[in-house]
């Protein structure tokens, strides 16, 4: 079995077309993932109509309710993919996700909307992980940045399925057919993921062990004693607090305060969305390749000043008088943000060593999850009721300000984990 590590690296094995072919299914599992995720952020204004629920229960339906089993079945699910087959782990997950999110359409109460959720969220927790291991097997160091870029673009991509498309579809059958529009489409792609896909394990002589090998303990305390990956997993926590307890209000937010209808909100904040995250995953995966090149710090550098600008030009955005003017200023920070996702997987990879990689994303999500997604959606609708009760429909404006202000801490401490980073970087 020693034998196996002198073999060349498994991104030898493929052509630049088969790593190319790879990298394409990837990103549409990973955009049925985000597009599964997301779609409840469109339809909470008529879900909360329905079941007369508070903002912070709608906090609950959207975060800690997806995030429990999310957060907790991923280091399992990155033990077993750092070992055993990532394809037939994504097929299965894509499966379960799909399936739930399907039974979300056929809820007749929030309880059952938010039993569906978590099993959205249980399936889910086998994406992020195996793909990206997959990816740093399929793509060598130097192009790892911009493959990783691509596969980000596709939380864009699953985002303005379910704003554009899925608000459409809402507005016209109702909320439980957006869920069941989003849901079946993953049942055929887990088809294309057991065909399409290849695992370099499975090629000759490459098979990796089943026992031994690095424990899942053993990882832990290897990653955590890296100052970095410290850095980088408490600023993804703020990130998530911000991304998920913030930006899911953004429709309600445009909603109460301008008074737009549903479909308007999604057709064209989704489709401003989309332009940013686009142009912004490509600038910022071509921009970290490159930048790197001359320094390596900047993987770390460039999130830490594009959070640090993105704090106030969003705050701007969500004090405009309209909603026009609203999503022409998210424009800047939504492409900020976009760039920045590339840098902090690229610093991810290059910190973890190949033993852990699957593990290093689920340990970093495990925390980024549980907190970020779990709790930050709840925060913000509870500050939404308490600012609400006092100013009307206004209030939910002051709520996403006051999270929105969390990116500036995330920026501070990704500039902090440049000090450590060649000490920190582990091939």
């Amino acid at each position: 079995m020693a034998a196996t590590c002198d073999l060349p690296p498994a991104h030898t094995l493929y052509t630049p077309r088969q790593r190319w072919g790879f990298l394409a299914i990837l990103f549409l599992v990973s955009t049925s993932s985000y597009m599964d995720r997301q779609i409840i952020t469109i339809v909470l204004e008529p879900i909360k109509d329905e079941f007369r629920v508070s903002d912070a229960r709608l906090g609950l339906l959207t975060g800690f309710s997806f995030a429990i089993f999310y957060a907790t079945l991923g280091l399992p699910v990155a033990r077993l993919a750092d070992r055993a087959n990532r394809r037939v782990i994504i097929g299965v997950a894509l499966t379960v996700w799909s399936t739930f999110t399907v039974l979300c359409g056929f809820a007749q109460g929030f309880w059952q909307l938010a039993a569906a959720r978590i099993g959205v969220g249980a399936g889910e927790s086998g994406a992020i992980p195996p793909s990206q291991s997959l990816v740093a097997d399929y793509f060598p160091p130097e192009q790892r940045g911009r493959a990783l870029g691509l596969l980000m673009m596709s939380a864009m991509a699953g985002y303005l399925v379910a704003f554009v498309g899925g608000s459409q579809v809402a507005a016209a059958y109702g909320w439980r057919a957006a869920f069941i529009f989003v849901g079946v489409p993953g049942l055929a792609l887990a088809l294309l993921v057991f065909l399409g896909l290849s695992e370099p394990r499975t090629l000759p002589g490459r098979a990796v062990p089943r026992r031994g090998g690095e424990s899942i303990a053993d990882s832990w305390r290897a990653l955590r004693a890296k100052p970095g990956f410290t850095n980088l997993s408490a600023a993804m926590i703020l990130y998530f607090f911000v991304s998920y307890g913030a930006v899911m209000f953004f429709p309600s937010f445009m909603m109460r305060v301008y008074g737009e209808e549903l479909a308007r909100v999604g057709l064209v904040f989704g489709a401003m969305s989309a332009v940013a995250s686009v142009a912004g995953s490509i600038l910022g995966g071509w921009a970290v390749d490159r930048l790197c090149a001359r320094d390596r710090r900047w993987m770390c550098w460039l999130p830490g000043a594009l959070l640090l600008a993105t704090a106030p030009l969003q705050i701007i955005a969500l004090l405009m008088p309209s909603f026009l003017a609203f999503v022409l200023v998210c424009f800047p920070p939504s492409l900020a943000i976009a760039a920045l996702t590339p840098s902090l997987f690229t610093h991810l990879h290059a910190i973890c060593g190949s033993p852990r990689r699957a593990a290093s994303v689920a340990f970093m999500f495990f925390f980024a999850n549980l907190i970020g997604l779990g709790i930050g959606p709840i925060v913000a609708g509870a500050l939404s009721d308490h600012f609400t009760a006092l100013q009307g429909p206004s209030g939910i404006r002051w709520s996403l300000v006051i999270v929105v202000l969390l990116f500036l801490p995330a920026g501070g401490l990704m500039l902090r984990a440049a000090r450590s980073l060649e000490t920190d970087i582990e091939p």
